[in-house]
């Protein structure tokens, strides 16, 4: 798992890597990484979902520290770049002489986990943390808000299965 604190010295350790070779990157991440890093309501993640450039050189440099930090190949990944929609603001996360890490805004956030709607993760915490944050009250405004990001033909239907669970008075209120 990757701590905050863990999370942190790699993206410095990327940094240096990127000023030895003479490269600018930008990080944007997404998931558990902005639950750990932005909103501080884990402790860790099991890996850093992000969107990055320059794509060659960043995984590159990433591959090196996953082998000496001892790290999974995947500890900087883009596998959920698909749920990415380019409509939301960026919020500043770390600002480095080589590195800029940025996450989307918290109702972007909270559209995009509920559109993953993922019961084996941390999705379900991790939506009604943002639920509570962003102080929304209702089932119906979390489907405008993700209508606000995503067209209504990409939300699948568990995502309104998994919203009303969430919702339902049965269930461990948001």
């Amino acid at each position: 798992m990757l701590t905050v604190e863990k999370i942190k010295e790699l993206f410095e350790a990327l940094n240096e890597k990127l000023k030895l070779r003479g490269d600018i990157g930008e990080i944007g991440i997404i998931g558990g990484a902005v639950m750990c890093l932005v909103y501080q309501s884990r402790k860790a993640t099991r890996d850093v979902n992000a969107i990055f450039k320059p794509t060659h050189v960043i995984r590159q440099c990433a591959a090196e520290l996953a082998a000496s930090y001892h790290l999974p190949t995947d500890w900087l990944n883009d596998a959920a770049k698909g749920y990415l929609q380019n409509t939301f603001k960026r919020q500043d996360v770390m600002n480095l002489s080589h590195l800029r890490i940025w996450a989307p805004e918290a109702e972007y956030m909270l559209a995009m986990k509920c559109l993953s709607a993922r019961w084996d993760t941390h999705d379900r915490e991790d939506v009604i943390f943002l639920i509570q944050f962003l102080k929304i009250d209702s089932a119906e405004r979390v489907f405008k808000l993700i209508e606000s990001y995503y067209p209504k033909k990409q939300i699948p239907p568990k995502t309104q299965f998994f919203i009303e669970e969430v919702f339902d008075p049965k269930e461990k209120k948001p």
